[in-house]
């Protein structure tokens, strides 16, 4: 027959040969065996020692399983900032570099009107110091056009290749050049108060300029005669660098004046006048003589 008692049958489990008998063990009903495995001390056969751990179940549909020994999640008070606190943090933020900004902005606009105002002012110094600066050369160039109309002389300049020589005129005389030497030879200008009369050796003028293209001895020779006949009498005199003879008298027939003959380079100059009506003219003119050896 077949046990169903969760304990062993004793007539199915002989007591081994040699061994003490066993005391039968009494037939308990199951309140009573549930009322022993209750009560019976940790350890035993019976029941596995009690732990604290709670029984498996399954969770409940729709549930998740909580373990006591899981971290627990952070809550609000667990010090980290939530978002309505991040949210002040960032318009702080956003409100400090706004203002920042907006006073940088102000800055930048005042230093630009400053520096607007202080170039202004500079410009308009300038602008007024150019003003005075033009007014006082046009005050000085009227000045010097008045000094040199009331200046009663010209400058007369001979050709280059005969040493440039050049001088000072009455602005009331008039000047004709007859032969320019631009070929060589000779250079012949005349000059005379108003209007320049016809060259000739009759005609008379307040002054003739004569380039020879001769020796200086060979032309002061020409006038040895008339020294020893008393005709002219002889004088030198410094003209610029070198020296100069100066011959007044009867220079030919009608003509007395005055001639000053002196070496440039490898030519003789010559200035004449016709007359001793214009010696004063003549001898400031003498005065201003400059060439270039």
């Amino acid at each position: 027959m077949q046990n169903d008692s969760p304990f062993p049958n004793p007539a199915a489990n002989p007591t081994p040969a040699g061994s003490a008998p066993t005391a039968p063990t009494p037939n308990l009903g199951a309140a009573a065996v549930n009322a022993t495995v209750a009560g019976a001390p940790s350890g035993s056969i019976v029941e596995p020692m009690a732990t604290n751990a709670a029984a498996f179940a399954p969770a409940a549909p729709g549930t998740a399983p909580v373990l006591k020994t899981a971290t627990p999640l952070a809550s609000p008070a667990s010090g980290l900032p939530t978002k309505n606190h991040r949210s002040v943090i960032e318009t702080v933020i956003l409100v400090v570099v706004s203002l920042i900004a907006v006073t940088f902005i102000g800055l930048f606009i005042w230093k630009y009107l400053e520096w607007d105002n202080i170039k202004t002012d500079v410009d308009g110094q300038i602008d007024a110091a150019v003003a005075v600066a033009v007014s006082e050369n046009t005050t000085k160039m009227e000045n010097e056009f008045i000094e040199r109309e009331k200046y009663p002389y010209k400058s007369f300049m001979g050709p280059v290749d005969y040493g440039s020589v050049s001088f000072e005129y009455p602005k009331t005389w008039n000047l004709y050049i007859a032969k320019d030497a631009a070929n060589g030879g000779n250079y012949e200008a005349y000059l005379n108060p108003g209007e320049v009369l016809p060259v000739g050796n009759a005609t008379i003028n307040a002054l003739r300029v004569i380039i020879q293209d001769k020796a200086f001895d060979a032309v002061a020779k020409t006038y040895e005669n008339s020294v020893k006949n008393g005709k002219v009498s002889m004088v030198t005199r410094n003209i610029g660098s070198t020296v100069a003879n100066v011959y007044t008298g009867e220079l030919s027939n009608n003509i007395r004046g005055i001639v000053t003959i002196f070496k440039v380079r490898d030519k003789t100059v010559m200035l004449q006048t016709d007359s001793e009506l214009f010696s004063d003219e003549y001898y400031k003119l003498l005065d201003t003589v400059n060439f270039v050896e």
